[in-house]
């Protein structure tokens, strides 16, 4: 895939938002987007100050359970070859990993070590179905998103670069642009990108009528079919 990138700007407008907020922008400027590219199941954001990160995705498929066939020189190659593919691409970078193994989450590849290098690399968070650990020692400013807390390594090892993934029901594909929070993560097409932020801007705008009388002191039925009919003529 051709990478396409947003300009600084146009990424902190986005990481303005939070992700359900993203989402509902995707429903006006991508509304067939509507039930597909964001996860489906309850995830950790283990950072509780940590702010919505917006990057270009890198991914990769991991194992932990079994013991790799190659030797030790030819699995430090392909780890090495993973962090060449990391270290390219358009910054920032979310790392989008997949995990294999059947009890997802066995062993981690993320924790004080990883975190560091990737943050180095140019990425400013994860995604990922597996597990991490090490959670006091985590690269200051890498967000973290993730399917368990476990303590292991086990035999993790990436098997796979560059190629796409589902995590949580999130497919994601290299380049691909994520957004992702405590809530969970989505994928926002290149195409309406430069849409989105407007997009949720009027989201808002849509919602507030029908805040500020839900709020009000003696809230009625009528009140919010007024409501919702302001809302209706917010464009």
């Amino acid at each position: 895939m051709t990478e396409q990138r947003l300009d600084a700007a146009a990424l902190a407008a986005l990481a303005a938002f939070d992700t359900p907020t993203i989402c509902n922008a995707l429903e006006v400027v991508a509304p067939e987007r509507r039930t597909q590219g964001f996860t489906t199941e309850t995830m950790i954001w283990p950072l509780p100050d940590g702010k919505p990160i917006v990057g270009y995705a890198r991914t990769a498929l991991i194992r932990a359970r079994g013991r790799p066939a190659a030797d030790a020189a030819a699995q430090r190659q392909i780890r090495l070859d993973y962090y060449r593919y990391v270290a390219g691409g358009a910054e920032p970078k979310i790392v989008v990993i997949q995990d294999l193994d059947s009890k997802a989450g066995f062993g981690c590849f993320w924790g004080e070590v990883n975190t560091a290098i990737h943050k180095g690399l140019g990425c400013v968070g994860l995604v990922t179905d597996g597990g991490v650990r090490d959670l006091d020692a985590v690269a200051p400013g890498f967000q973290i998103l993730c399917g368990k807390i476990t303590p292991s390594h086990a035999w993790v090892r990436p098997v796979a670069f560059a190629c796409e993934v589902d995590v949580f029901g999130m497919g994601v594909g290299s380049g691909d642009l994520v957004h992702a929070d405590r809530h969970g993560a989505v994928v926002i097409p290149h195409g309406v990108a430069g849409k989105v932020a407007a997009a949720a801007e009027l989201c808002g705008r849509r919602e507030a009528p029908i805040l500020a009388a839900a709020r009000a002191p003696g809230f009625t039925i009528e009140a919010l079919e007024r409501a919702l009919a302001a809302a209706d003529e917010i464009h």
